[in-house]
């Protein structure tokens, strides 16, 4: 185990950074997670995720947390449904009823778990990173906005997708996909959306044709978050003249982009609840490898952004999580087990991001229909 004089701050408190922290903590060892929000309520952390038996599933269970999750999972979400333009149902596949699937939490239920986990304080809230300035031997001085500072014996950036850790070890940034989601979203949907509650189901619809696509999602209390998605230029409003703070324009926009679809598609653009969110998706390059660098490691967005079209962001991330903590509760040398963990983190990463780029660029193509009902057959 590293000495127990290490300092370890992890810079942001997503999957990956808890992660970390919390297996860390049940070994005895220090450390300290900055995040810029501040508290854990201060933004919506997005919608619902999967938890995969070999990342996600793992890292839970090597937390200690696997029966506190699945006391907060909807198993139900696995369900998935293919829907035509048209909007006839293609395919619809049922959760597993033998409990081997990989049962669905919302995003802010994770975090909470997470958190929650941790000895009260761990998270400095209201800490966003400005720079990490080396002092030399791995050492750096962490330098926040509101001018607070402190030094660190390692590093770790989980800072998503424009970290500032990565900085120290690659000229990397993230670059648009192609693709734009416009996220909506209903309230109450099986009560006051019932149509659409329905065509949804109890997890994920999908309907996707010639670069265009409605993702539908349940989440917890009856909400249902919608992303219509489009492959177009990153600045679509501009050249359309649409001010995103309008949400008529933006409602208009969409419904003319997808005027030919099934008027009951459509209505996930009409009947929103929240209004109109731009939401434009990045991945980092691929591969992206970088050179060790001693007292500085990355993990999750920072280290691997890829689209959501792989379904292994948020499980990655925190089987990176559980990773790098397990390096340095078997390494004596924080070095050693920094160089340990990118042996095995790199490598999956490029595998992983290279499975994300194809899988958008199939979702959004001009026979992404086919495809995807390809896919899903085959796979389900």
């Amino acid at each position: 185990m590293i000495p127990a004089s290490a300092r370890v701050a992890v810079i942001g408190a997503g999957p990956a950074g808890l992660m970390t922290a919390r297996i860390l903590q049940l070994h005895g060892i220090d450390v300290t997670v900055y995040d810029l929000d501040a508290s854990a309520a201060a933004r919506d952390q997005g919608g619902t995720l999967d938890m995969h038996p070999g990342t996600g599933r793992h890292a839970l269970r090597a937390a200690g947390l696997w029966d506190a999750f699945t006391a907060l999972a909807r198993p139900e979400g696995e369900q998935i449904r293919l829907v035509s333009r048209g909007g006839e149902v293609l395919f619809d596949a049922a959760p597993p009823g033998d409990g081997q699937g990989n049962p669905e939490i919302d995003r802010g239920r994770l975090r909470d778990l997470l958190v929650n986990s941790l000895t009260p304080g761990t998270v400095r809230w209201g800490h966003k990173l400005e720079r990490a300035e080396p002092l030399g031997d791995g050492r750096h001085r962490l330098h926040f906005a509101h001018g607070a500072t402190t030094d660190t014996d390692l590093v770790v950036g989980g800072d998503g997708a424009w970290s500032r850790v990565r900085r120290l070890v690659s000229d990397a940034v993230p670059v648009y996909t192609g693709v734009t989601f416009v996220e909506t979203g209903l309230n109450d949907a099986d009560a006051r959306h019932p149509e659409l509650a329905a065509l949804t189901g109890d997890g994920t619809m999908l309907a996707l044709d010639d670069n265009l696509g409605f993702v539908a999602q349940r989440n917890s209390g009856g909400h249902i978050r919608v992303y219509v998605g489009m492959r177009t230029p990153e600045d679509w409003h501009r050249q359309a003249g649409v001010d995103l703070a309008d949400p008529a324009a933006v409602r208009d926009a969409l419904l003319e982009r997808f005027a030919d679809w099934s008027p009951a598609l459509r209505g996930y653009i009409t009947d929103t609840d929240t209004g109109y969110v731009n939401r434009p998706l990045f991945a980092l390059p691929v591969p992206h490898v970088w050179e060790h660098a001693p007292g500085v490691t990355l993990l999750g967005d920072a280290a691997h952004l890829m689209s959501p079209f792989s379904g292994m962001g948020a499980n990655l991330a925190m089987r990176d999580g559980a990773d790098l903590a397990q390096a340095l509760i078997d390494h004596a040398e924080l070095d050693d087990a920094v160089i340990a963990y990118e042996k095995i983190l790199l490598p999956r990463s490029v595998e992983a991001a290279e499975g994300a780029a194809e899988g958008i660029d199939g979702a959004f193509s001009p026979d992404s229909a086919e495809q995807t009902l390809a896919h899903m057959t085959a796979h389900h």
